[in-house]
């Protein structure tokens, strides 16, 4: 089951990445053809900053995906688990973070938006302190598997 949602996996970040680009740089310039009404770039900007969380879930989702490939390939999970959930941490903890302060921020510097400094995003806080959990639980399973390795020295 880990190789089926290996692939489970890159059909949602390519499907939903594909929508996410195009909503952002491909249905502007085409309402522009369709309307005959100049290219606004910075609602192409706007569109693009606005996916920026979505991109660090996204890359979060990959590699989950290539983990679970790499269990079904016969991979050891003492092995692999590790390093994904420092990634998978850093990419919740970041798209937390863009989601908000960030996203608000920029749109407020390319003049999007208006408003504060701090976007109360109670989804994107909670993401972010698991990303925070995540990172931090994968330092510790590496502590725990280097003094595993040590007393299995000894032994």
């Amino acid at each position: 089951m880990c190789g089926q949602f290996r692939w489970l996996a890159v059909f949602m970040v390519v499907s939903v990445g594909l929508l996410l680009a195009a909503i952002a740089w491909i249905v502007p310039p085409l309402m522009v053809l369709m309307h005959k009404a100049p290219l606004r770039f910075d609602r192409i900007v706007a569109y693009t900053i606005w996916n920026l969380p979505a991109a660090c879930y996204l890359f979060g989702v990959w590699t989950i995906g290539q983990t679970l490939g790499d269990l079904s390939k016969g991979r050891l999970i003492q092995a692999a688990l590790p390093p994904a959930l420092r990634r998978v941490g850093l990419a919740l903890g970041a798209g937390g973070v863009c989601s908000v302060f960030v996203v608000s921020n920029l749109m407020r510097l390319v003049g999007a938006t208006k408003g504060g400094y701090f976007h109360f995003d109670v989804p994107g806080m909670t993401l972010g302190m698991i990303g925070g959990a995540l990172f931090l639980l994968g330092r510790v399973m590496d502590q725990a598997l280097a003094a595993q390795a040590e007393l299995d020295e000894m032994i």
